[in-house]
């Protein structure tokens, strides 16, 4: 059975937002979902209560921070945690966590085949502030990621990556370019890193969102941001060409950012037409 569903979600917390991820997967019903920040152990992901509705899991966790997983309903092959060549994070010099003797690995991308898609969730390190050591593990990660997807685009099979990259690739995908002047996620280094990632031979498939102009996927818990449509695009779907050419339509549902105990993200759903 092929895909002909697909979403990712940064939903901050699985253990937080477990009955809502349940509802949404049985409303929205995507035969393959990208978790990000799932902020459990790899074992203690709730597969269980997924599998009810139908999902086999993968899932990559530390504990407390990060975690990435997929659910998928077609299929779940070839599972693979990280990537070989992921630099890790070695700590921030003169800051509050002291330097790691060996650069630690973090739970940040897993991938496998659903579907006939080796379908990536990825969880791009944030990188803080451009002078922190966390900017250049972020960019550092990033090409790594752009070597390890292009091994997987060598062999033909369609790709499809997918996750919070923490990246707005364009002005346009942030409220105001100059609230953000001086920041992370939109300095030129950043966006040449996924634009690289692109160019390997990947489409940024932007979705359209339910209400207004602005395809944000993410706004910040600050009173009001969400409602003033606030946000930015860093919730991104890069596919190979196999996979955008059967592209029908792709929605950012801003209805799973509304009501009592939200994530910050909305999950971006992108629908085929196989």
């Amino acid at each position: 059975m092929a895909v002909v569903r697909l979403a990712t979600w940064n939903v901050n917390s699985v253990k937080a937002r477990l009955p809502r991820l349940l509802e949404w997967l049985e409303q929205s019903a995507p035969d393959v979902l990208c978790l990000q920040e799932t902020k459990l152990a790899t074992d203690a992901f709730p597969a269980e209560e997924v599998k009810a509705l139908g999902y086999d899991t993968a899932h990559h966790g530390e504990g407390r921070w990060n975690g990435v997983a997929l659910l998928s309903r077609v299929g779940l092959d070839d599972v693979r945690r990280g990537f070989a060549g992921d630099p890790g994070w070695g700590g921030e010099p003169g800051g509050e966590e002291p330097l790691f003797e060996e650069p630690k690995l973090e739970a940040r991308a897993v991938s496998a085949v659903c579907g006939g898609v080796r379908v990536w969730s990825v969880y791009v390190p944030n990188g803080r502030a451009p002078e922190s050591a966390h900017y250049g593990y972020k960019l550092n990660w990033l090409e790594a990621l752009r070597v390890a997807v292009s091994q997987d685009l060598a062999t033909g099979e369609p790709v499809a990556v997918c996750g919070d990259f923490n990246v707005a690739p364009a002005d346009s995908d942030v409220f105001d370019p100059a609230a953000f002047i001086g920041s992370t996620h939109v300095t030129k280094p950043e966006r040449d890193a996924v634009a690289a990632l692109v160019a390997a031979g990947l489409s940024d498939i932007v979705p359209k969102p339910m209400k207004g102009p602005n395809p944000f996927t993410y706004w910040d818990y600050r009173a009001g941001m969400f409602h003033q449509d606030k946000g930015m695009r860093i919730d991104l779907a890069l596919v190979s060409a196999a996979v955008a050419g059967a592209v029908k339509g792709a929605y950012i549902d801003r209805e799973a950012r509304k009501g009592k105990g939200p994530s910050d993200h909305a999950p971006v759903v992108i629908d085929f037409d196989i």
